[in-house]
């Protein structure tokens, strides 16, 4: 019963650090003609309440696809309908075909947050909830300290209530396939992955591991025995739960590939802003977008995103047990953050969510990962007017998950788990690496800091007007880096002596 109790602060209190992120400005606020990414959502509702469904995709007069055009799978769509019709009811002017376009009201603001909320509630925070009582391992105490700190991840709750987006939808539903996982429900767990792809395309970054860890369990089982059955579920289960949410468009094959070509926009090329990946890193220095042709930046990246997911891949596929799936998780997230195409900054909240799962067993590495994830979106933060929130929300999270976790304290190198490390390089053998570890963390936290300050204060040169951006990406990237290899090596690295960390039945 107190364990409940302190779940519920826990939630209340994600909830109030939610809504007074809500109360700041928004992405694009009284700025025509685009309006930012609040206006996107919003139209998205005016569009699917308004058009048939046949009109939702295509460019038409009464759609124009230059102006937020929908761009993410149906059940985004659905989504937004279902929005809309709450939002008719509530004020018609809100999803008026044509004349809402801008709305902008303190009503109808308090109602898009709470559409945002109301997901999260339903969708994400109870995820979160049954995730760390039921698949982390610990007192109960620990448990729900290591709640409060994933419910308190400044960067999701900054971008989906400050930048205003729904990111908490297709993680929450990609989480309830991991819990689902975690839990031996496979068949569930399948299902809930294939909504949380068709909301996001972007769920891509997850899609490996959760192929690799139910193929090899299938392999495991034997595929002449229960493993071929329990295959043939799965993969019935997926057909069937794409087919569901893909039905309105497959009577019309024109239908189905025009949704497609709009969710997977090649043509918009291999970069995407000043964000910390290695393509933006790289042209610092070698100008590839002048260098290469847009096919061959497509290869490439393709060919370099593939070669890193790769090994984490296949270690999962030959050792299927829920440890190797949540560092898998992590690190194909990252490798697609890192080397894939069209990649936006606030991508990395896809591989933010796999991290915070390996929170109760990294506190250190984890803390320092989402401190630098949240650092990273930093340029659109300040875009939005975020400042404020942006602080207050990093200083807090920090502070608690250090304290609550005991981070500092617990950061030998068994429990860092560098012993790999003195394998691989010799050179380190008689290193104290966790004293080197702590003293990197101090270091890297006084620079991110150091840039955040630098760039409200300073003025760039006229000459680097993107001085600031461009620095924040290439440090982020290095976090970044360095986390990637950091993961990959812990996942070939023993198993760990916790038995928690059970071998998949």
């Amino acid at each position: 019963m107190q364990t409940w109790s302190l779940v519920s602060i826990c939630v209340l209190l994600g909830v109030v650090v939610r809504w007074g992120v809500s109360l700041n400005s928004y992405s694009g606020a009284g700025k025509p003609p685009m309006f930012g990414d609040y206006e996107a959502q919003r139209h998205w509702q005016e569009v699917t309440y308004n058009l048939p469904l046949q009109e939702w995709y295509f460019n038409t007069t009464d759609n124009d696809l230059n102006y937020w055009g929908l761009d993410y799978p149906p059940l985004t769509a659905y989504h937004s309908w279902i929005c809309a019709y709450v939002a008719k009811i509530i004020n018609p002017e809100w999803v008026k075909l044509h004349k809402s376009r801008g709305y902008e009201s303190p009503e109808h603001k308090l109602f898009m947050r709470s559409t945002v909320l109301v997901a999260d509630l339903l969708i994400y925070i109870p995820a979160v909830v049954l995730y760390c009582l039921y698949l982390t391992e610990g007192s109960s105490r620990k448990k729900v300290s290591t709640l409060l700190c994933i419910l308190l991840y400044p960067g999701l709750t900054l971008i989906d209530y400050g930048h205003f987006q729904y990111n908490g939808v297709s993680l929450g539903l990609a989480l309830w396939g991991v819990l689902a996982l975690g839990l031996g429900w496979d068949v569930l767990g399948s299902m809930a992955f294939s909504l949380a792809l068709n909301y996001k395309q972007m769920e891509l970054y997850h899609a490996l591991p959760f192929f690799c860890y139910l193929l090899g369990k299938c392999l495991k089982l034997g595929l002449m025995g229960r493993g071929l059955f329990l295959l043939v579920r799965i993969a019935a289960t997926v057909l069937v739960t794409f087919a569901l949410c893909w039905l309105p468009f497959l009577s019309d094959p024109s239908q189905a590939s025009q949704v497609v070509r709009r969710i997977f926009p090649v043509a918009r090329g291999l970069f995407e802003d000043k964000v910390a990946n290695t393509w933006c890193s790289l042209n610092t220095l070698i100008k590839i977008r002048s260098i290469l042709p847009a096919d061959s930046q497509l290869y490439l990246s393709f060919a370099c995103t593939l070669l890193a997911v790769l090994p984490s891949s296949i270690r999962l596929l030959t050792k299927p047990t829920f440890w190797q799936f949540k560092l898998a998780l992590a690190n194909s997230s990252l490798a697609f953050f890192l080397f894939s195409y069209q990649v936006h900054e606030k991508s990395i909240l896809l591989a933010a969510l796999p991290v915070c799962l390996l929170l109760n067993d990294l506190p250190l590495i984890v803390i320092w990962f989402l401190q630098a994830s949240t650092f990273s979106m930093l340029p659109l933060f300040l875009k939005d007017g975020l400042l404020v929130p942006y602080v207050v929300t990093s200083t807090a999270f920090l502070y608690f998950t250090i304290y609550l976790l005991s981070a500092l304290d617990h950061c030998s190198e068994d429990e860092l788990r560098l012993g790999a490390y003195k394998k691989l390089f010799f050179c380190l053998a008689r290193m104290d690496l966790a004293w080197i570890v702590r003293w990197k963390f101090y270091i890297s936290i006084a620079a991110m800091a150091g840039l955040s300050i630098a760039s409200v204060v300073l003025v760039p040169p006229p000459r680097l007007p993107d001085l600031f951006p461009v620095l924040i990406s290439v440090t982020s990237f290095l976090h970044f880096l360095g986390t990637f290899v950091y993961f990959n090596v812990v996942q070939f690295s023993g198993t760990p002596s916790r038995k928690s960390q059970k071998k998949t039945k």
